[in-house]
């Protein structure tokens, strides 16, 4: 078969790595990939929104299946278009992606069809919005309404915090038009985590929970990133933990979507809360999240490709999904000042001292005279793969230390919420 992924980043290398590992596919492509992917997979110079392009190369190279990564072009519609074409493609429709396009559309579904997430309101208001914070107090949620690459989101300690980022969004039009709406959310407390799920219609297959690390610094302290670190799976939550998200929230979002007309087909993330009052939804996301992919596809033992095949086939219902018995450990080096105003353009060293069972997966990064140089806020997903947290922790951060360019920043303490 011949593959191609649509995407990037890291997520995507941990997705091309993985599809790679088929004896299915004898061609894999990327567009635009990077220089990680291009060790792996045929790089193709196309942005994921040039989206007729993407479909013109894959009637061009007779692709058999194309895979999306990024959330862009699914809420640009890039399912309908390529299945228009005939093409044969994995990823929910532009319809069944506003559950991560519009935080708006996920609120009013999950109210609908009582799935449990925070008491909210959404303004386009200023001041109306403002009225609603000093009503219910700090610490309070303000997330941009549509897709601001993971950074729309603020989790204000005082009010004046919460007033900040409504004038942020609000007036001042941070995040453009994804934040001429905002969602103001009740903070919940507890424990993150993420389950992602392979869904076709009311069939989900759950993969293994993973935790983010959202804050830049150590202790979750300083402003939110697309996510610093993660590890899977967690030690501290039981499997019938998992049960209870699957029949509470996940299948019944599922169920929801194909009530609605807008059926999910494709990886659905949920973002949780395990609150005292039990799960609850933070977010939802059309796709992989990225950095989570990068610990739970090397976690993975079913062949990917098997999977988004029996997908699309209508048979997913019927595949076990196999796990490996073990624990992987994600370690994201960032550049200095990301989630802010950061440098690009420093060279990368010790790539190649990282062996197995520890990978590099390439994030923010691009060639120049044969280096490999930055070139994005977060520059690499270190991951490691060990028997148990603790092995894969260490072989982890043994390899970032291997790794050196100019400001890099990471956190020293990945994973260690398993431990209290």
């Amino acid at each position: 078969m011949k593959v191609l992924v649509v995407g990037g980043g890291g997520r995507e290398h941990a997705i091309v790595w993985k599809l790679a590992q088929s004896p299915k596919i004898n061609h894999l492509y990327c567009a635009p990939g990077n220089p990680g992917i291009a060790e792996v997979a045929e790089c193709v110079s196309i942005s994921v929104t040039e989206i007729e392009k993407l479909a013109d190369f894959a009637k061009k190279e007779q692709i058999d299946l194309t895979f999306v990564g990024p959330e862009e072009p699914l809420s640009k519609g890039i399912v309908n278009y390529f299945k228009q074409q005939g093409l044969q493609i994995f990823g929910p429709s532009k319809e069944a992606a506003m559950i991560e396009g519009s935080k708006a559309f996920a609120k009013e579904l999950m109210i609908k069809y009582h799935i449990p997430t925070a008491k909210y309101a959404t303004f386009t208001n200023f001041e109306e919005a403002l009225a609603y914070v000093r009503l219910n107090g700090a610490p309070i949620v303000i997330k941009a309404d549509g897709l601001a690459a993971g950074k729309g989101v603020v989790i204000a300690k005082t009010e004046t915090e919460a007033e900040e980022a409504l004038k942020n969004m609000l007036m001042e039009v941070k995040f453009g038009s994804a934040g001429s709406r905002v969602v103001v959310e009740e903070y919940l407390e507890g424990e993150e985590m993420t389950l992602l799920s392979f869904v076709m219609g009311s069939t989900v297959k759950p993969m293994i929970p993973a935790q983010d690390h959202k804050p830049v610094f150590n202790g979750d302290l300083g402003p939110n990133t697309g996510g610093m670190g993660t590890y899977a799976p967690l030690p501290q939550i039981n499997s019938s933990m998992v049960e209870r998200i699957m029949k509470e929230i996940v299948e019944p979002t599922a169920e929801a979507m194909v009530i609605e007309g807008c059926p999910f087909e494709g990886i659905l993330y949920t973002g949780l809360m395990l609150t005292k009052d039990g799960p609850k939804v933070i977010e939802y996301n059309a796709r992989f999240g990225d950095p989570e992919t990068q610990v739970v596809l090397p976690l993975l033992e079913t062949d990917l490709l098997d999977i988004l095949m029996a997908s699309l086939s209508g048979e997913l219902k019927k595949l076990e999904v196999k796990w490996k018995d073990k624990s992987a450990v994600c370690v994201i080096m960032s550049s200095a000042g990301y989630p802010g105003p950061y440098e690009t353009g420093k060279v990368i060293q010790g790539l190649d001292e990282v062996k197995y069972p520890t990978f590099v997966f390439q994030a923010g990064t691009t060639e120049k005279d044969g280096n490999t140089i930055t070139n994005g806020g977060r520059v690499l997903g270190i991951t490691a793969i060990g028997d148990n947290l603790k092995e894969a922790r260490d072989l982890a951060y043994l390899a970032v230390e291997k790794i050196s360019f100019n400001g890099a920043h990471f956190r020293t303490d990945i994973g260690s919420k398993a431990y209290h």
